[in-house]
């Protein structure tokens, strides 16, 4: 607590992929960038992994896709559709220097994006908790105290400061932000990892009510999710946690419920009792959100980590240049982006469908991702490799 300096061009709350990426961006641009993270360095958290191409995309552009891949990061060349009975199987073709998906845990993204804003000059400091915002007499955020354990607060003045602390961010709270969007459907998923799994690529299951996907990470593991309406959450799983994520397997096919039973779980079964999606207002006067601070929805369109990729980015760029004009174009650049995902992903979170009606779901999610990844293949003024 002692090293930190008393005025930082930018402070962060919250050094997982949204924040890292963020600090990293903006340390290469030359700016002085703190960030804190309540967790300790290298935890865990609850994660769908997958990275689709736009992600990608950034982590190549970034000079970090060749350390994804030395973690021993999978390459995906295939994603698997299953809608009963049929499987649509869809080769992941080269576009925009992308020539495969990935899927990586949490505990190697993350880390590889805080090592590479430190080696960019970035500060980062874990088990760290922004506790207050502070106000100049306009309301304009100013600075920020921090609380290390076992230790008193400390001041630190900051330009900007922006919330990357998660779906109840302490950022959006302390300045109200409010929210423009709101969800009305959630999914309810458990989920855990698996060694001995025969299968290749990505694979998507749905059947009437229910959902299933296996997504290949790393240590030659699989993540094996489960899902279904939060309503249903409690009756489903009242037999046991284990008992209910099988059944959900053998709805959406037996076949792989056979295959996870002749697997060997990692660990334990996890769960989410579901959350309703939200768009807040991204920015105010020194103050700006990323990441599930700003916007959530459903993980069951497993889109996350790629939307906190790119409005990291988009963050990046409109602080570096500086205004509210700036800041009103990466608001309007992020709302453009995701509320196509935001709205098929209430459609598919809703499980009123039929299976035809989900296939057509799923074309408009690609068309939404092709868009996605079209504009952020553009030419970009922050974050080549330094």
């Amino acid at each position: 607590m002692s090293t930190f300096k008393p005025h930082y061009d930018v402070v962060i709350a919250g050094a997982r992929c949204a924040g890292a990426a963020t600090a990293l961006l903006l340390a290469r641009a030359g700016a002085r960038v703190l960030v804190v993270d309540r967790q300790f360095r290298g935890s865990d958290t609850m994660s769908t992994h997958a990275l689709m191409r736009s992600g990608v995309l950034q982590l190549h552009r970034w000079g970090l896709l060749a350390r994804l891949q030395s973690e021993g990061t999978p390459p995906i060349g295939i994603t698997t559709f299953h809608y009963g009975p049929e499987p649509v199987p869809i080769a992941i073709r080269p576009e925009h220097g992308v020539h495969s998906l990935y899927a990586p845990r949490r505990t190697i993204l993350d880390r590889i994006l805080v090592e590479a804003a430190e080696a960019a000059g970035a500060e980062v400091h874990h088990g760290v908790l922004l506790s207050e915002l502070q106000f100049d007499a306009r309301a304009r955020v100013i600075g920020v105290r921090v609380r290390g354990d076992g230790h008193r607060d400390v001041a630190i003045g900051a330009d900007h400061v922006i919330g990357a602390d998660g779906r109840e961010s302490t950022v959006a709270r302390l300045v109200a932000a409010e929210s423009y969007l709101a969800g009305r459907a959630s999914s309810a998923l458990v989920y855990g990892y698996f060694d001995g799994l025969p299968y290749d690529g990505l694979h998507w299951y749905f059947a009437e009510g229910a959902a299933a996907g296996v997504i290949p990470t790393n240590h030659g593991q699989h993540c094996v999710f489960g899902g279904l309406p939060r309503e249903q959450f409690g009756a489903a799983f009242r037999g046991g946690t284990a008992w209910g994520f099988l059944n959900l397997l053998q709805k959406c096919d037996p076949q792989l419920k056979a295959a996870v039973e002749g697997a060997t779980l990692s660990g334990r079964l996890r769960g989410f009792g579901g959350a309703h999606g939200f768009m807040r207002r991204p920015f105010g006067p020194g103050w700006a959100l990323v990441g599930d601070a700003g916007y959530f929805k459903d993980p069951l369109t497993a889109h996350g980590i790629t939307d906190a990729l790119r409005d990291a980015e988009l963050l990046a760029r409109a602080i570096l240049a500086g205004g509210s004009h700036a800041m009103a174009r990466y608001q309007q650049e992020r709302d453009a982006l995701s509320i196509p995902f935001f709205r098929v992903t209430e459609a598919i979170a809703s499980f009123r469908w039929t299976l035809d009606e989900v296939k057509a779901l799923h074309s408009a999610l690609s068309a939404a991702m092709r868009s996605e990844t079209d504009h952020m293949a553009r030419p970009v003024v922050c974050g080549a490799a330094a």
